[in-house]
């Protein structure tokens, strides 16, 4: 009962927008039952995206890499000039860059699942027997959602004590820490819905006879 209890509180101090009740409440056991939940719950929800709505399924995770990669190339190059050319340069110019890239990374991770670059092993696979290719895909699937578990979980609790703690973006006056640290959560729940959406197709290519290994190159999709 103290791990249902525990989670209630957080749940309860997630609703009343206390920070720092969150960040007691999201320790132990509870914490990893909730980061579970979530992992599922957050998968289960984007693939539901994914299935209904095409523009997400086909540009969600590319539309964010792009627009996060020309926006820490705008802010370098603005920047730059501005210090070697006009001899001023804006405080947080060097550091909003690192936590875009932040984001591209991990929404491109999400990508990449998408597209089965990550874990392929296709040359090796090709040549098993087809139900050692599909143990082989079920492992996949297993290790991406149990990353996805730990790293949400560790993530979730970096991102509340930093908001806890009101940690300011240094060079800033009032933008906050976690709303940048939030996005590693996130893209790993997307990272999860790829799986469950990768999974499924493997079990339908399994029933219909249709190869389970394809080849995969980045930038397809």
């Amino acid at each position: 009962m103290s791990i249902v209890s525990d989670m209630l509180e957080i749940v309860s101090a997630t609703f009343a927008n206390d920070a720092w009740m969150m960040s007691e409440a999201f320790q132990g056991p509870a914490a990893w039952v909730m980061g579970a939940l979530i992992t599922v719950l957050g998968g289960m929800f984007f693939l539901y995206l994914y299935k209904h709505i095409p523009w997400i399924e086909r540009n969600f995770e590319s539309t964010v890499m792009v627009s996060t990669y020309l926006l820490i190339g705008v802010i370098i190059f603005v920047e730059v000039f501005r210090r070697f050319v006009l001899g001023v340069q804006a405080p947080w110019s060097t550091t909003i860059p690192p936590f875009l890239f932040l984001i591209m990374t991990w929404f491109g991770c999400a990508y990449n699942v998408k597209l089965r670059t990550h874990l392929a092993f296709a040359e090796f696979r090709s040549n098993m027997p087809r139900g050692l290719q599909f143990a082989c895909l079920t492992l996949d699937f297993v290790l991406w959602v149990c990353f996805s578990w730990v790293i949400i979980t560790t993530s979730t609790q970096v991102a509340i004590n930093s908001a806890s703690n009101f940690q300011i973006l240094l060079g800033t006056d009032n933008i906050l820490q976690w709303w940048f640290l939030v996005s590693v959560p996130l893209s790993f729940v997307l990272v999860t819905g790829r799986a469950m959406e990768n999974y499924l197709e493997d079990i339908e290519n399994l029933r219909s006879g249709e190869p389970l290994i394809k080849q995969a190159a980045i930038g397809e999709g």
